[in-house]
């Protein structure tokens, strides 16, 4: 089924009304998907329809919670999200933060009872698209272990980071703590494909090419021990801070079994103009010059942008099988 971004969007939202959500919340996690599958982060688009809709069938996941705000200090927003999806109770964040960052000079959204919060490049950007540079954190369900262990730890825990850029679109770097992301697994397991070897090991810490085998294991750290290090930055960053469950906690992303996840997100938005200079812009427009000005080197973010624009013009496909799984 072939649809245009729009129809798109419409569709999914109208399926997760359908199946339970209020209004509102099918609108906000049909964005998501859609932007995601339209910057070609298949892993975090459609292929997630059935596993969401499996926790939304269950109650894994609150489909019409209301996220709830509360300034705690002068420059942090704290945002229960109701054990609902994670996109409103974002949506918020990127809502409030940037009038927060401008009074404060930095501003900091704590997110916690939550759930996957999908393509966390999307919603720094929006921040950048809004002229502030903005970094996010968030933990998943353990599936790295700690560098030299075999039992899982840490989850695939994302950092994301944009900042704008005059005249172009911002800079956006998106980075699973992982080598992939683990929804490039679970589409792998859809469509019961091998995986690359290096991404996963199995149950007994061996390396393995099997995506079912690879979701029952532990995932490679990006960078080796240095990326585990990294998964401990940021657990301690979007859970022990936040106050959301740790990875080692949180329940699947990827059934409606056991409890909600409650995993955390933290979202940190700087304002340039609070650093006691004006030369921000002219100097991240050099550093992004010197960077294009080598052959072959791109800006972070650069390929969604084009895949973005060619899926406005072409559209998007749904797959049989989420078609199948939406009946």
């Amino acid at each position: 089924m072939k649809l245009t971004l729009p129809q798109a969007t419409d569709w999914v939202a109208e399926l997760f009304e359908r199946k339970g959500c209020s209004r509102d919340n099918a609108r906000s996690v049909a964005k998501a998907l859609v932007a995601a599958e339209a910057d070609g982060l298949k892993g975090h688009g459609f292929s997630r329809i059935p596993t969401y809709l499996a926790m939304l069938a269950t109650g894994k996941v609150d489909g019409k919670a209301v996220p709830q705000a509360k300034a705690t200090a002068p420059s942090v927003l704290s945002i229960d999200a109701g054990d609902g999806y994670a996109y409103p109770a974002i949506d918020m964040a990127v809502r409030e933060l940037p009038a927060l960052a401008r009074r404060q000079g930095m501003a900091v959204a704590a997110i916690r009872r939550s759930n996957h919060c999908g393509a966390a490049g999307h919603h720094v950007e929006a921040l950048a698209r809004d002229g502030l540079v903005a970094m996010m954190f968030a933990n998943a369900p353990a599936a790295i272990a700690p560098w030299g262990g075999r039992k899982a730890i840490y989850g695939t825990n994302p950092i994301a980071f944009a900042a704008p850029l005059d005249g172009a679109d911002p800079v956006v770097v998106d980075l699973s703590v992982s080598k992939v992301a683990r929804g490039n697994i679970l589409a792998a397991k859809q469509k019961q494909q091998a995986i690359p070897e290096g991404w996963a090991l199995d149950a007994d810490g061996n390396a393995t090419t099997d995506a079912e085998a690879a979701l029952a294991g532990t995932m490679v750290p990006l960078g080796d021990a240095k990326g585990a290090a990294l998964a401990l930055m940021v657990e301690i960053l979007s859970a022990c801070l936040v106050g959301a469950n740790l990875s080692t906690d949180a329940t699947s992303f990827f059934d409606g079994e056991g409890a909600p996840p409650g995993v955390g997100q933290l979202i940190i938005a700087f304002d340039p103009a609070a650093f006691g200079h004006a030369s921000f812009g002219a100097s991240i427009a050099a550093l992004a010059g010197a960077i294009l000005g080598q052959e072959g080197a791109r800006l972070p973010g650069s390929r969604r942008v084009a895949l973005r624009s060619k899926a406005k013009q072409d559209g998007l496909v749904i797959p049989d099988e989420v078609v199948r799984a939406a009946a």
